[in-house]
């Protein structure tokens, strides 16, 4: 028997793991991983780190039988471009892509209920095609499929601006009370970058000197110590809402979207521990000797923990 308003006594596979997010929001509530994937190696050792397991590596090279039962599956899939989709013809239409890995897994195991978090843009991508595609290939395996853009700052207390579509779906013949989910209320937002930010010195190679060809511009623009900065291919565009803006794959080594702030060290980037907090994994996340770029990209591909939880309780609900 499942306690109300938990998960404890339910199993939940994490697919497309990366350093395991979602995993984090649905073990809050008591539910037990069973099973993980994920490709990328360099993900797979900080997961390791994490979770003392390293996490299957190629779905698509993974049989459904080979893939213990379990109840919830996740999955946060890459939004690769569907090469066909939009054609509505339904399971066939998704076949050579990883939606369609996902899809077969669902169709072999039948679980009570799944979640997907992607890009927000997933919901216009090819005018709407894709998605069309994936809820009916969902909805014609017996699931009754529901979904919201759900925002980081408007949803939980973590300054983030960070849009993402949530996907939620529950099978209609194990889960009776499927239509009474309701995603989660909006909550007013009460941290500030300050509790995020460090105030110590960072390593020299995070600040912007004097030397740097974009130095005279930075100091420009960038007076206050209360905000994230965004440097943009032409200019510096400052965060009024005095949020972090959304996490990006190239804060370690690119230039464009990168957040800045103004310590009174000087200017410098975000380190892979403040983007980890902004995130919301504990303080205790380990973080292995990779490349910044490396952990840069891993954090930002990731999901704000929190949001998965709120997520998670809402589903438990009904569950």
């Amino acid at each position: 028997m499942v306690k109300k308003d938990t998960l404890e006594g339910l199993t939940f596979i994490d697919l497309f793991a990366g350093i395991g997010g979602i995993r984090l929001g649905f073990e809050s509530l008591g539910a037990k991983c069973v099973f993980s994937s994920e490709f990328d190696t360099n993900v797979q050792k900080t997961y390791e780190a994490n979770f003392w397991e390293i996490p299957h590596w190629d779905i698509t090279k993974i049989k459904e039988k080979e893939i213990p039962s379990h109840d919830i599956l996740l999955w946060g899939f890459p939004c690769q471009a569907f090469s066909i989709a939009g054609h509505r013809k339904g399971f066939e239409d998704t076949r050579g892509t990883l939606f369609f890995d996902v899809a077969r897994i669902i169709k072999y195991h039948k679980p009570r209920a799944f979640l997907l978090e992607n890009v927000k843009w997933l919901i216009n991508h090819d005018k709407g095609k894709t998605l069309a595609t994936i809820l009916k290939v969902l909805k014609d395996l017996w699931y009754h499929v529901i979904y919201q853009v759900l925002n980081t700052m408007e949803y939980t207390n973590v300054p983030q601006n960070r849009e993402r579509v949530i996907i939620v779906g529950f099978n209609i013949k194990k889960v009776p009370d499927y239509a009474n989910f309701k995603f989660p209320q909006k909550v007013t937002l009460q941290k500030t970058i300050k509790d995020i930010i460090d105030h110590d010195k960072k390593d020299n190679k995070y600040y912007y000197w004097k030397t740097h060809p974009y130095y005279k511009e930075l100091v420009k623009s960038i007076k206050s110590a209360d905000t994230v900065y965004q440097r943009r291919r032409h200019y510096v565009r400052e965060n009024k809402n005095n949020v972090c803006p959304t996490l990006t794959a190239n804060m370690g080594t690119g230039w464009h979207n990168v957040p800045l702030i103004k310590d009174k060290f000087g200017i410098r980037k975000l380190v892979p521990r403040e983007c980890l907090r902004f995130q919301w994994y504990s303080e205790d996340y380990i973080l292995p000797p990779l490349a910044d770029s490396k952990l840069y990209y891993q954090i930002w591909n990731s999901v704000t923990v929190p949001l998965m939880k709120r997520v998670a309780e809402c589903m438990a609900k009904v569950l």
